[in-house]
């Protein structure tokens, strides 16, 4: 049977490598109470399709699943990019299989056979209840070649937001094609491509073009103040900005735009 999905923003996904009867009845469950839903194989191509809209995974463990290492690093990918979670159905084996590829930060929870369906339902109710809508986390895409520096931002950043990192044009520009951004901290200064020629990139294709900038720079002298905001960044920061402060400006930007 092939794999069907909802088109409705913010969709649980749930995988299942069988057509298993308890799966399919889930989406039915999901859907009957407004939460889209979707059913998939775990099949890489037809999951890329839906990535940035998908909000939960739901992973349906089996033998045939296990033998998805593949498919699975995949999905584990497409979480960690996305910052997505998985809630996790199966029993004791293959909860530590699976947790040699998925790591338990991005596990919302584990639900052993027999499953109890009431417990599970209230369990993504609420996830999504958290995590979508007017509740959803805005996500910021860093840009950086400063990798020491971008963890440093991504961990400040972490728990209001989530939170995509790229160091250097080429990989910004694969992130946003994939997922969606509301905000990208960008470094005016990189090799190869460095920020004003991402922005000018970004600026120019429809799917991005408007998504708002933020340079970040090391320079605060005018000139260089002048040469950033010439290509019209929604602002910039200095590097030298400590956390209270850049969560202050991130806050009151996403404030400005409600």
């Amino acid at each position: 049977m092939a794999d069907s999905f909802d088109s409705q923003q913010g969709m649980v996904l749930v995988v299942s490598a069988t057509d298993s009867f308890l799966a399919k009845s889930l989406v039915s469950k999901l859907e009957s109470m407004g939460i889209g839903a979707g059913f998939s194989h775990g099949q890489i191509k037809d999951v890329e399709k839906l990535r940035g809209n998908i909000e939960l995974f739901i992973l349906f463990m089996s033998p045939e699943m296990e033998e998805m290492t593949e498919n699975i690093v995949y999905l584990k990918d497409a979480a960690s990019d996305l910052d997505r979670k998985f809630i996790v159905i199966g029993d004791a084996a293959e909860k530590e299989n699976i947790s040699e590829i998925i790591p338990e930060t991005l596990v919302l929870q584990w639900f052993e056979r027999p499953l109890i369906m009431d417990d599970l339902m209230k369990c993504i109710q609420k996830y999504m209840e958290d995590n979508t809508g007017e509740n959803r986390k805005k996500t910021v895409l860093i840009v950086d070649d400063d990798i020491t520096y971008m963890r440093t931002v991504y961990e400040w950043l972490k728990d209001s937001y989530h939170v995509g990192m790229a160091s250097s044009g080429v990989q910004a520009i694969s992130y946003l094609a994939r997922n969606k951004a509301d905000l990208v901290l960008l470094d005016y200064e990189m090799p190869v491509a460095n920020g004003p020629m991402v922005l000018e990139m970004l600026k120019n294709d429809s799917e991005t073009g408007q998504i708002p900038v933020m340079f970040l720079t090391g320079h605060g002298d005018r000139h260089s103040v002048l040469s950033v905001v010439s290509l019209s960044p929604v602002d910039y920061l200095l590097k030298t900005i400590d956390k209270p402060t850049l969560l202050k400006k991130l806050h009151d930007f996403f404030a400005s735009r409600q």
